[in-house]
C-alpha cells in the first residue's frame, strides 16, 4: 500500500485512479503487488499496442537506448526518419511533425490549419468540431473539445472554434456559407464522447463539401488509430483520404509519442520556425513506434477484427446489455446497472475495463489471446 499511500500525499489529486498499483505485466496481463493477476482489456488506454513488455518492442527501446537516448532537432537521427518514411508511405502523407502526446499532435493539427487559411488571406479562420469529441487537455485542444464538462473552471478558453453534432450536414453546409472555415476535425469514432462510430454518409458528404470549399479535413486518430479499429487507421474504414491525420497513444506502444501527418495539400504549410518541439521525434520513443507499425500488417488487422466480432457476438443481447457499439477493437458497452460498478466487480473477479461516459469501454492489446478474452468476456457477462 506504500505506493497508493505515497501516490495519494506527492502526486497531485488530479486522478481518480482504482485502488490497484500494477507492478509488472506481460501480454495482456497485469499484477498487482500481492501477486494477484488481471486481464487487462484497457492497454494503458490503447497505448500498450501489443501490451506488457512485448519483446521485440523491449528490444528496440533498449537497443536504442545503448545508442542515443536524446539529441535536440537542430540534428538528425535515424529513428524518427526512418518512423516517418513508414507513415507516409502507409498512409500517403507526405510530411510528419513528431510531438509527445494526442494532445500536442492536435495542436499542431490547429497551427497547420490556421496558417494554411492565413496564406490564403483568410484571417480569423474558425475550425469545426463536433459536439461529444474530445480532442486533449490543453487550452485549444479543449476549445476544440466538444464537450462543456471539460470546459468547466478554465474559461476563458481560445476562441475561433465552432461545434456542430455528428451527422448533422446541414448544420456543417451552414457553417461552410457562412463562416471563415479553415477545417473540420474530427474522430472516426468518439471514443470519450462514448465510443459511438460516425456515419459513412456523413463522413463522405463532409469531405466532398469541404473539397468543394477548400476546408481542410483533419482526422483526429489518437485513441482510434495504429490498428485500434481493424485497420491502420479509422478514416480507412470510410475510404477517405484527410488532409491531416493526427496520432499517438498505440503508435508508442507505451513511451510518449505524437505525431501530426500533413498530405499533399498542407504539406508545406509549416516552415522553418512554425514549430518545434525539444522531445518530439525522440529516438528511444521513435524506436519503440518503428517496432509497433512495423507489425501491424494484414495479418494482425485480419486478428483484430476476428476479436471484434468475438466481443460484438458475445454480448449483443446478452443479459445485462442494452447496445455495444464501436469498431475493431475499440469497443462501448452500455450496460443496465451503472458502468462504474460493474467495473468494480470486473476488477475484483480480475479483469480490468475502464469508462466512457455512462458505458463499459474495452481497448485490449491488439495481440490479445483469443483464449484470454473468451475468459474475459465470460467475467464481464458474470458481472453484468
Amino acid at each position: 500500500m506504500s505506493i497508493i499511500n505515497d501516490d495519494s500525499k506527492y502526486i497531485a489529486n488530479t486522478y481518480a485512479r482504482f485502488p490497484l498499483a500494477i507492478v509488472k505485466g506481460k501480454g495482456a496481463l497485469a499484477y498487482d503487488e500481492a501477486g494477484k493477476e488481471y486481464i487487462d482489456l484497457g492497454s494503458g488506454i490503447a497505448v500498450n499496442a501489443f501490451g506488457y513488455s512485448d519483446d521485440e518492442w523491449v528490444k528496440a527501446v533498449t537497443g536504442q537506448l545503448s545508442k542515443v537516448q536524446h539529441t535536440s532537432n537542430l540534428y538528425y537521427t535515424e529513428p524518427c526518419t526512418r518512423l516517418a518514411k513508414m507513415l507516409c508511405e502507409k498512409t500517403g502523407a507526405k510530411k510528419v511533425f513528431f510531438g509527445n502526446s494526442g494532445a500536442e499532435a492536435n495542436e499542431c493539427a490547429i497551427k497547420v490549419a490556421r496558417k494554411y487559411a492565413e496564406d490564403k488571406g483568410i484571417e480569423g479562420a474558425k475550425i469545426i468540431t463536433l459536439n461529444n469529441s474530445f480532442h486533449g487537455r490543453t487550452l485549444a485542444t479543449l476549445a476544440a473539445t466538444g464537450q462543456d464538462v471539460f470546459h468547466k473552471s478554465f474559461l476563458p478558453l481560445p476562441d475561433g472554434f465552432l461545434h456542430i453534432d455528428a451527422g448533422d450536414i446541414d448544420a456543417f453546409k451552414a457553417l461552410a456559407e457562412k463562416e471563415n472555415v479553415a477545417a473540420i476535425m474530427m474522430e472516426m469514432v468518439q471514443g470519450e464522447g462514448g465510443v459511438m462510430p460516425l456515419t459513412e454518409e456523413f463522413v463522405k458528404e463532409v469531405c466532398r463539401i469541404a473539397k468543394e470549399k477548400d476546408i481542410l479535413v483533419m482526422v483526429d486518430e489518437v485513441q482510434t488509430g495504429n490498428g485500434r479499429c481493424g485497420s491502420l487507421y479509422a478514416y480507412m474504414n470510410y475510404g477517405i483520404t484527410p488532409d491531416v491525420v493526427t496520432t499517438a497513444k498505440g503508435l508508442g506502444g507505451g513511451l510518449p509519442i505524437g505525431c501530426c501527418m500533413m498530405f499533399e495539400k498542407t504539406e508545406n504549410v509549416l516552415k522553418s520556425g512554425d514549430h518545434g518541439s525539444t522531445f518530439g521525434g525522440n529516438p528511444i520513443a521513435a524506436a519503440g513506434a518503428v517496432s509497433i507499425i512495423e507489425r501491424i500488417d494484414d495479418k494482425l488487422l485480419s486478428e483484430v477484427k476476428e476479436k471484434s466480432e468475438m466481443i460484438f457476438s458475445s454480448l449483443t443481447g446478452a443479459k445485462g446489455v442494452k447496445s455495444v457499439s464501436g469498431q475493431g477493437l475499440m469497443i462501448g458497452i452500455e450496460t443496465e446497472k451503472d458502468a462504474g460498478e460493474v467495473i468494480k466487480e470486473c476488477m475484483g473477479k480480475g479483469v480490468l475495463v475502464i469508462k466512457a461516459k455512462n458505458k463499459v469501454r474495452l481497448l485490449p492489446p491488439l495481440n490479445i489471446k483469443k483464449e484470454e478474452l473468451k475468459k474475459a468476456l465470460d467475467i464481464i457477462k458474470s458481472c453484468l
